[in-house]
Order: structure tokens, then sequence, then C-alpha cells
């Protein structure tokens, strides 16, 4: 019996080069592969230790080891071909024992990485700091009860976004790990409200003082490591983006498995910042429905991700944000070769998600459709109230005036779901 499928280090889908509604794939797809699973997680969970057998994760001098990390992820970003990469500052450089052992290795772990950009042609999707994994941030950093913690995170911050900025990065992202609460208990809601809010302000203000032109974002999260995040999801962030007067400054990067720990699906979140008008970037990953906590798992489901990709496409595709892969081999892939399997499908089944939703754009029918449902809101009626040219009270008025009896129109779910199998499985 022949098999069908035999283990391939080559892509089946994604050629970079490819033109796909005019324009290259890779320019439209924009991948990047994450330091922190692929290179610094050592396969340790909460129930064993690390199963791994990295090099570069053996004992020795930290700044060593940093080098020897990042010689090893150019060549793999190399070999993946992937045009960009994403890092926290500390999955690059030791955090040292002190702010000033931080300070020093980082600077010293940017010129590294300032080389092997310019040596690889790779470059940095987005950078970000790591104010969560440390003790001092138990209580969270923006919004921690301490402000000697809240000025340690800005420190942080401050440093990161600089070498970002040094580094050519598009983007700046902002996620807060433990920017939320385990009790109400101990918790000042507003104080902290303010806190973050101030903070981001801040940022914001750094963005424009060193002149960074690059994007700045937020990662939605519901919970994890906190019982409840106060970036919780898409609509979550809009809402406070607003009450601090940064809608027009900051947007979000959306990571599928936080999507589904929020309860929404990822097609979701995406049309929503869409429509909210922050949509920036994404983290390519999935979850499991079945489960509670954050699997980061490669995304594999074309379905899922053509409908996503259709909406990004049809809202004119990424600007400064791309597709990051914010996952991780699972704990008993320990086979060097499977850190490129897990890539390499990946970027096949977003590949084959962006011809299919290019197919979902061409054919436009699903457009056609929703526009023929909202046709009346084209009429004049629809018009005078979208314009507030009737209060309620005229609108009740017409309404009378015009024995209004409108009538249900189908939906046509089921028809859509059978129109959008018929671009995904005919040939």
């Amino acid at each position: 019996m022949t098999c069908l499928f035999a283990p391939s280090l080559a892509f089946r889908h994604y050629n970079p080069d490819e033109l796909v509604l005019g324009k290259r794939m890779e320019d439209h797809l924009r991948f990047a592969a994450c330091y922190w699973h692929t290179f610094c997680w050592n396969g340790a969970d909460m129930f064993g230790v690390g199963s791994f057998d990295r090099p570069w994760q053996q004992p020795g001098e930290a700044i060593e080891l940093a080098k020897r990390k990042a010689d090893v992820a150019f060549e793999f970003f190399h070999k993946l071909n992937v045009p960009y990469y994403c890092f926290h500052d500390v999955d690059v450089s030791p955090e040292g024992a002190s702010l000033k052992e931080y300070l020093n290795n980082f600077a010293q772990m940017v010129d590294v990485l300032a080389a092997k950009q310019q040596q690889s042609g790779v470059k940095l999707l987005w950078g970000t700091a790591n104010c969560f994994t440390n003790p001092r941030y138990g209580a969270g950093a923006a919004t921690n009860p301490d402000p000697e913690v809240f000025s340690w995170a800005a420190t942080q911050v401050v440093t990161a976004m600089n070498a970002t900025h040094q580094l050519g990065g598009e983007n700046y992202v902002l996620w807060g790990g433990r920017e939320g609460y385990e009790t109400l208990l101990n918790t000042d809601l507003r104080q902290e409200r303010e806190q973050i809010g101030r903070f981001m302000q801040m940022v914001v203000e750094h963005k424009h003082k060193i002149g960074f032109r690059g994007t700045l974002l937020i990662e939605p999260k519901p919970q994890e490591p906190t019982k409840h995040q106060y970036d919780y999801d898409v609509a979550t962030v809009y809402g406070f983006l607003k009450q601090f007067g940064l809608e027009k400054e900051i947007k979000v990067n959306i990571e599928a498995n936080h999507a589904t720990l929020a309860g929404h699906s990822f097609h979701h979140e995406i049309a929503s910042a869409i429509a909210l008008g922050i949509f920036g970037s994404v983290d390519a990953n999935r979850g499991d429905a079945q489960l509670g906590w954050d699997t980061d798992q490669f995304p594999n489901s074309v379905e899922e991700n053509a409908l996503v990709m259709y909406e990004i496409i049809k809202a004119g595709g990424f600007t400064t944000g791309g597709l990051n892969f914010d996952a991780k081999v699972r704990r008993q892939s320990t086979d060097k070769y499977d850190l490129f399997y897990g890539h390499i499908g990946a970027m096949d089944t977003m590949a084959l998600a962006l011809k299919v939703a290019a197919r979902m754009i061409e054919d436009g029918e699903l457009d056609k459709r929703v526009a023929k449902r909202y046709s009346g809101w084209n009429s004049e009626l629809g018009q005078q109230i979208l314009k507030g040219q009737l209060s309620l009270a005229e609108i009740a008025k017409y309404a009378e005036q015009h024995q209004l009896a409108p009538q249900h129109q189908s939906g046509h779910q089921e028809l859509l779901e059978n129109l959008v199998n018929h671009y995904l499985f005919d040939k």
C-alpha cells in the first residue's frame, strides 16, 4: 500500500513568490517565528521537568549561552525562510541579578541581534518586554500596588522599545500577563485601571519622543496566569483605549488561543478588531476548546483560518503586522526536526487559507449577499437615521404614519455555510 503522506521538510502550499490577488504570498502573510517557545522553552510543565535537549540551554555563562541561542535562532529563521522574528527582552538576553546587569546584558545582545539581522536579512516584526515572569511581578507590573515595581517595569519597557526601534522593528507589543487580579478582596479596580491607563499613555509619549514609526499593540487575553485580566478581549481593550484617549494610538495583536479562552472564535476577534479600527497583527496558533489553558499549538485548520484571512485581506491586509507563530511543539516532540515540522505545517496551513480567502474574494458572492441583507439602509429612511436627521420620536411617527409592517427575511446561514465549504473543498 502506498503512503499518501511521507514526512517532509518541504512546503506543499507556501510559495513566497506566488502571486495571490496580484501580491506576493510572502507579502500577504508576513510570517514570523517567535523566540520564546522555539528557543527558550525546555519542555517543562507543571508536572515534569524539561524534556528537550537543547545545547544552548545547558549550564554555562549566561551571556555566552544567549549568543549561542542567537546563532541557532537565526540559522533556524534562514532555513525556514521566514522574513521576520519576534522576542521578549529576556528571551534574547540574560536578566541578570540587578537592573544594571539587565541593561548591560541587553545592550550587548541588541548589538548581536543587529549583526545577525544585517547578515541574514531577517527583520524584527515586533519586540516586547517580559513584565510577568519575575516574582517581582506577582501582583502585576503597571497595575502593581508598589510604585517601585511599576518603575522597574517602565525601565524594561523603555529599554525594549528603544531596542525594537534600534533593530528596525515594525511593531511593539504590550501583553499584560499579570495585569489583572486573583481576588477582589485585596484589589482596587479603579486604582489599577488608572495606573495602567497612565502607563499606556507614557508608552505612547515615549514612542513619539524616540521617533518610533511602528505600531503599538496590546495583546488581549482573558485569564492565565491571573484569574481575570484587564485586556480580556478585543472589545474590552477598545473600551479601555477609548477611556484613556488611546484608540488612535494603539491597536491589537490577536492570538487565536486567547480568543478560545475568552469564549470567542478567532474569526470573531479578528472581525471585531477590524470593525473597531484597531486591527494590527496576529499570533497564529490554536487552542483546545476542551481545555481551559493556553496550549499554544501550531495552527492546522484551513477551515478556521480561511475565514480569518478573508477578513484580513478584505480589509486591506497587514500594514506593519504579520502572522507570528506563537506556538510550541508538544513536550513529547523531542526530535530536532519537530520544530521544523510544526512551523512548516503552520505555514502551509496559512498559505492554503490565504488561497481559499482569495477565491472567496474573487467570487464575491458572500459580499454580495451581505450587502443585499443590509440594502435597506441605503434607502432614504435608512440614511436619515444613520445621519442623525431623525429623532427617536420622529422615527416612531414615521412608522405610525406609514403603517410599517416589515417581514423577516431569511439569513440563509445554511446556504452560506455550504458556500464556504465550496470554496474550501471544491477544486
